[in-house]
């Protein structure tokens, strides 16, 4: 096991916080909760990336941090009509 998959296992232990915060919290802390997940969930997917020695894995983690960008600010527009 390399330092890498360390790495990851340690980026997997904390998106449990976060989960538990989209699953139990108010909409705004939901909010955080998903984007927090999402920051994590990157650095996860390049430590495997880098500990599997795949270039194109990098990829995927390029396009996760994008899209839950996207994804969080139209979130945060339909949650501003509620609020």
């Amino acid at each position: 096991m390399t330092l890498w998959l360390l790495a990851a296992l340690g980026f997997l232990v904390a998106l449990a916080p976060c989960a538990v915060v989209v699953l139990r919290g108010e909409a705004v802390d939901r909010l955080v909760g998903l984007e927090m997940g999402a920051v994590v969930l990157v650095l996860f997917m390049v430590c495997v990336a880098e500990s599997e020695h795949r270039i194109a894995f990098y990829d995927l983690a390029l396009a996760l941090a994008l899209l839950s960008f996207g994804g969080a600010l139209v979130f945060a527009r339909f949650l501003e009509r509620w609020l």
